[in-house]
């Protein structure tokens, strides 16, 4: 009995080792094979996915807080479950491919009463109730199917891509989390400089105010000028206000980021300008960059997931055979098991040959080649909309070292404007007023200054996301 068993199960993984579903291709990627950037990008070996974050991000206090990040973020945590939970799914679905045995130790007992006998048709009954009690041990499976057409194998292909498309899923959530925490603290270093701006701005133009109305009262002063004196002062005022709310959200931004408070030693305290990020990005050649993004290489997964399940659609119009069988020992007592002449067997294979199902199988497959289709055009667009990503990361890189440097010396202009413009004040050579807007130009040069530099600390890690950035070691 065992011997015939093993065999058709041997051969029945043989056959099933086919599927029905179409061979699968890569689509062809839907872009340009070069950046839609003003410069071209020079190409080489190393890209920025070959990059661990920490060589990119390399203030060791940066380092610090998305190290916190990645630790203790509770979206990261969702994300590391779900491929547990991928994971478990997929060994269910391919647990059907083996057959289930199971171990069966069972006692029945019967009772017929006298009323239900016939005398003389059941020897020793003597028209009186019957009692009777079988115990059973046997071993076997239930309703197993023989894979013929690869209908469980199309299924299991799917689950392990559904699995494979989560681990992908999960990798592009903890390089979001990257870039969002170096983002958030960049953010937070920038407002602390606008904060501290807006001090020093505030003290410079209370101590013009409080000269400018004493001109004023010494009779000597213009009230327009005293005027104009207080909207600048009270401007930085309001600023300070701003800025010291921005800050504490920016703090509170990143405590959420990383799950918890974040040291003192970890946070930004000597400016943005000290902040330490890679500037040298190789971007790479599209095709290589854009097939190696997690979300890219999720959405074909879902693609092949559903491409598999186009086999399962299929198989569904041919026979399915299963079989149940179970092999042991019967007997009337309890001790009399597993003794000579008690072996019990039995085998059932059943085929099932759909017929008619008011064309519930021609719907299935049509379904399943609509969500294949469906998938290409989602893989497709995610293409696409990675393809923007980077490119427009590259067009900002390309021209924000020029604004950098275009701010740098509007700063510098700006504040050889005001010493001039004082040295003229106190010479009397120039009015107040336009001491006032000289202070002005230099205060609105110097928050341009600090934008500019965010922006183009930003654009690198961004720049670094948009290109699936991650060594080998963080992946899988």
């Amino acid at each position: 009995m065992f011997r015939t068993l093993t065999l058709i199960l041997l051969a029945s993984s043989a056959v099933g080792a086919c599927t029905m579903a179409p061979k699968y291709e890569r689509p062809t990627l839907p872009v340009a094979q070069t950046w839609s950037t003003p410069t071209a990008e020079p190409t080489g070996s190393v890209t920025a996915a070959d990059l661990d974050w920490r060589q990119v991000l390399v203030d060791t206090r940066l380092q610090g807080v998305v190290d916190l990040a990645l630790k203790q973020n509770r979206d990261l945590r969702v994300a590391v479950l779900n491929i547990e939970k991928a994971r478990a799914q997929y060994g269910v679905q391919r647990s059907a491919l083996f057959p289930g045995i199971n171990g069966t130790l069972s006692e029945q007992r019967n009772h017929t009463p006298a009323g239900a006998t016939q005398f003389g048709q059941i020897p020793g009954a003597a028209g009186g109730s019957i009692d009777t009690e079988v115990y059973s041990a046997t071993i076997g499976f239930t309703a197993y199917e023989l894979d013929l057409f690869g209908r469980i194998r199309s299924l299991n292909a799917q689950a392990l891509q559904s699995f494979l498309a989560t681990q992908e899923t999960s990798r592009s959530v903890r390089i979001s989390l990257i870039a969002e925490t170096a983002n958030a603290w960049l953010t937070l270093a920038a407002d602390q400089d606008r904060l501290a701006l807006a001090k020093d701005t505030l003290r410079t133009r209370e101590d013009t105010l409080r000269l400018t109305q004493q001109q004023v009262d010494g009779g000597v002063g213009s009230l327009a000028t005293l005027r104009n004196a207080e909207v600048q002062a009270e401007t930085a005022r309001s600023d300070m206000a701003v800025y010291t709310a921005q800050v504490t959200q920016d703090l509170n931004a990143l405590t959420l980021l990383t799950g918890g408070d974040v040291p003192a030693d970890l946070l930004p305290s000597n400016g943005l300008a000290s902040a330490k990020i890679l500037a040298d990005l190789p971007a790479g050649v599209p095709s290589d960059v854009l097939a190696r993004r997690p979300d890219v290489l999720a959405a074909e997964h879902q693609l092949q997931g559903a491409n598999a399940n186009i086999g399962a659609a299929r198989a569904a119009f041919f026979q399915r055979i299963s079989l149940t069988g179970s092999f042991g020992s019967s007997s009337s007592e309890l001790d009399g098991l597993f003794k000579s002449g008690t072996k019990a067997w039995s085998f059932a294979p059943q085929i099932s040959l759909p017929i008619f199902a008011g064309g519930a199988n021609v719907s299935n497959l049509n379904v399943s080649k609509a969500n294949r289709d469906i998938a290409v055009a989602t893989y497709e667009k995610t293409v696409q909309t990675a393809f923007r990503e980077v490119s427009d990361a590259l067009s900002v890189r390309d021209t924000v070292g020029d604004r950098l440097a275009a701010q740098e010396r509007l700063v510098v202009a700006a504040t050889s404007s005001q010493s001039l413009s004082q040295q003229r004040r106190d010479a009397g050579l120039d009015s107040a007023l336009t001491l006032l807007d000289s202070q002005r130009t230099l205060y609105s040069a110097q928050q341009g200054l600090i934008t500019a530099r965010l922006a183009r600390a930003t654009n690198l890690v961004t720049l670094y996301k948009t290109l699936g950035g991650g060594a080998p070691a963080d992946r899988g």
